[in-house]
């Protein structure tokens, strides 16, 4: 999603060499080596688990997450963890700077997304969403009752779901404000009472000799150039996930206030020249 008056240039992606376009097919080829293992199985236990276990993935969600754990180690992210993700049911808000957030945010929580409708039909990418039990909502007021209803089923569930709640990705070197639209469904009379939002940072650290903003995917980039910088690269960065004190929902007396301390609580744990 473009952001009106993006506050930096966004770098043109740089073609990789010989040796660069050999990474690419190597890490490529693992990543569809582990598909072709993990999704045949991914699609047998939700066989069975489906009929005795609804929309709780007990079993499932395991492989959906082994898939992400590999997925982070094949693009050669070294993945760093500080703090606890919450047992309670709710909601991770974290900053968005990347395609790559998908990947390490599932590789060391069980969570389910939360992405726009549009995304289901998307060729592969959407099949592969859908498999991985993402919640699909539709931007659209007169559908607030019905994504309730869907948010409040796979909380009681015992899922956890992830929201952007910056409503676009950035650099990777500052947090946007936090939108607080995202949180009213969260103050529903089913769900307010049980509900808790941990908020969660997420901070990336380019390899050595990159520009300080190698993985952010912004403003008009595009996938594919992007995707294909990452795998390229000689050397990997590393990425850090911290997960905060959960707030519980009926703490707060609105959207606006829960959504300002989540914001505040993200920003904190970034490093100081980039909570701007």
């Amino acid at each position: 999603m473009m952001v009106p008056h993006w506050p930096r240039t966004e770098p043109e992606p740089i073609a990789p060499g010989l040796a660069g376009r050999l990474r690419i097919a190597i890490r490529a080829a693992a990543l569809v080596s582990v598909l072709a293992v993990l999704l045949p199985l991914l699609l047998l236990i939700r066989v069975i688990e489906r009929p005795l276990a609804g929309l709780r993935r007990p079993v499932s969600g395991y492989v959906v997450q082994w898939f992400f754990c590999a997925c982070v180690a094949i693009a050669g992210l070294r993945l760093k963890l500080r703090g606890t993700p919450m047992a309670q049911p709710g909601a991770v808000v974290a900053n968005h700077a990347s395609w790559l957030d998908i990947l390490v945010l599932n590789a060391r929580h069980r969570i389910v997304f939360v992405s726009k409708s549009e995304v289901s039909g998307w060729p592969v990418i959407g099949y592969l969403a859908r498999a991985a039990g993402t919640l699909f909502i539709r931007r659209d007021a007169r559908d607030a009752q019905a994504q309730t209803s869907a948010l409040e089923a796979r909380l009681l569930a015992r899922q956890q779901l992830v929201f952007f709640p910056e409503g676009t990705s950035t650099d990777g070197l500052r947090v946007f404000p936090f939108k607080p639209t995202l949180f009213q469904s969260f103050f529903a009379p089913g769900l307010k009472d049980m509900m808790h939002v941990q908020p969660v940072t997420v901070i990336y650290y380019a390899p050595r000799g990159a520009d300080a903003a190698f993985y952010g995917w912004f403003g008009d980039m595009d996938f594919a150039p992007h995707a294909a910088q990452v795998f390229a690269a000689r050397r990997g960065g590393r990425v850090e996930l911290i997960y905060h004190r959960p707030l519980r929902v009926a703490d707060f007396d609105n959207r606006k206030a829960l959504a300002a301390e989540a914001e505040r609580m993200v920003r904190s744990a970034m490093p100081l020249e980039r909570q701007g």
